[in-house]
């Protein structure tokens, strides 16, 4: 099997900087360390973890408001930890960079909530700092709460937030990629000229959303634009990732439904204009993982015990728009009247082939640890056949491994599971040279030349996205 892959097995550590991002419960486990997100030691201590486990990165969530859908308020959410305190991932980046060399870092941030003119100083300042090693996971926002705190009444809709997302990027490409020519800081100490003015261009962008007449505030970094990381799973969201994203995650409950929206995506990309390969596909999942299938499935079990039921169901309510509080923890999921929430248990309930009447209560043991991903447990070499099957029969590129306890999980998979990966050959054993695009693609620093971006570099076309372009989204949305 290991000969059909042809290619490597990629990993990120998906973090938060939060108490309790998706194991609801598990910050009260005597091993994890989730309550220190605080603390520059416990990134700076990860970081080099997922380095040494030659990991592609450190990939960290967001959210901007609480999850207020259970119980009809946050208190649940405050009352467990769930997402709520959360800091802001961006720091994170030059933090961790400080001690490592090669793993890169994926942060959050929404198109909804900030303006792109200081967004993309951000942008550039960590690609400077981290040299080249950022990664930018585009969101467009899902909690009202959010929205409601920074003064709208709700969220856009659906597929307008996506609209608007498509303006704040061509907003950013124009600045990273369209402002200042790569040698436009000469740093000429006896003419005293720092930066040539006829080499800094004013980026003229006049929108629907934005007005943004001059030029980028930072020197070229050395991505320019940094990797482009995205997780939309909707038509709308998939027709989005197709022209921007090149790492893109996905969350499904069995290998049938992941293989079908991998077969969506690289369709999409080809219609786009770019190769089915132009964007990395990464599948959540979560490790539990130690010398021996049997110690694997004791870890397991006592990470369920610390699993808080009220926890699970808050974040679930807010990820599935449905108050969950009504129900009582026996009663059947088909009495839920929610597509999304039976939707979902179908697909565990078809991963199982058991047929049992899915409860509640079953839902919270399966959320509990793994959140909307899959849990894989066992041995190394059980996770390294697990991992190997997967990707075969579906044709992701890796996993985005979610923890049940952090560190460990992320240790125990570099201890347990990578060795195995490479001994098949199916994982690498050094880092490639350069940025974090290059690491990924071997393709240079810079956007490649059919992705969307590029037409706004210098000298290509600054205009805004025309008419049959956004017609074009809007048919492949529909």
């Amino acid at each position: 099997m290991a000969a059909q892959l042809r290619k490597h097995i990629r990993l990120n550590a998906f973090e938060m900087n939060c108490v309790a991002h998706q194991s609801s419960g598990l910050w009260r486990h005597p091993e994890d360390q989730a309550w220190r997100y605080k603390d520059i030691s416990y990134w700076t201590n990860l970081a080099r973890i997922a380095e040494r486990g030659l990991f592609d990165s450190v990939f960290i969530a967001d959210v901007l408001g609480t999850y207020d859908v259970y119980g009809g308020s946050d208190e649940a959410a405050i009352r467990t930890g769930s997402q709520v305190p959360v800091n802001d991932p961006v720091q994170l980046a030059a933090v961790m960079a400080a001690v490592t060399e090669n793993v890169g870092f994926g942060i959050t941030a929404g198109t909804a909530y900030e303006h792109p003119v200081p967004f993309a100083r951000r942008l550039s300042t960590l690609d400077h700092l981290t040299k080249g090693r950022v990664a930018w996971n585009v969101v467009t926002g899902y909690l009202p709460s959010a929205a409601r705190n920074l003064g709208h009444d709700d969220q856009r809709e659906h597929d307008d937030r996506y609209n608007h997302a498509d303006e704040y990027l061509e907003v950013i490409y124009k600045l990273l990629e369209g402002s200042w020519e790569d040698d436009a800081v000469v740093r000429d100490r006896e003419s005293g000229v720092f930066a040539d003015p006829a080499k800094v261009h004013h980026i003229g962008h006049e929108g629907t959303h934005f007005r943004v007449p001059g030029i980028h505030l930072s020197e070229p970094s050395p991505q320019r634009t940094p990797l482009v990381f995205q997780a939309g799973a909707s038509p709308r969201g998939i027709a989005f990732a197709s022209r921007h994203a090149e790492a893109i995650f996905i969350a499904c409950p069995t290998t049938a439904a992941a293989k079908k929206s991998v077969d969506s995506i690289r369709a999409a990309l080809v219609d786009a204009g770019r190769e089915a390969d132009s964007a990395k596909i990464y599948l959540l999942l979560t490790v539990i993982t130690d010398a021996t299938d049997e110690l694997a499935h004791a870890k397991h079990a006592d990470y369920l015990s610390f699993v808080n039921p009220e926890g699970a169901l808050t974040l679930m309510s807010g990820w599935m728009g449905v108050d969950l509080s009504r129900y009582d923890l026996d009663e059947p999921i088909g009495n839920i009247e929610s597509n999304a929430i039976q939707s979902i248990v179908a697909g565990f309930d078809s991963g199982s082939g058991d047929g049992i009447t899915w409860t509640v209560r079953d839902l919270v043991d399966h959320i509990g640890v793994a959140g909307l991903g899959t849990t894989v447990v066992g041995s190394g070499a059980t996770v390294a056949d697990t991992m190997e099957r997967i990707v075969a029969e579906t044709g992701i590129d890796g996993f985005n491994l979610a923890y049940a306890v952090t560190p460990g999980t992320f240790e125990d998979v570099v201890e347990f599971v990578v060795p195995e990966l490479q001994r098949r050959g199916l994982y690498p054993t050094e880092y490639a040279d350069g940025t974090l695009r290059n690491k990924l693609f071997g393709a240079g620093d810079r956007l490649p030349e059919n992705h969307h971006g590029s037409r706004f570099r210098v000298g290509g076309s600054l205009s805004t996205i025309d008419d049959s372009v956004r017609d074009r989204s809007a048919v492949a949305a529909s």
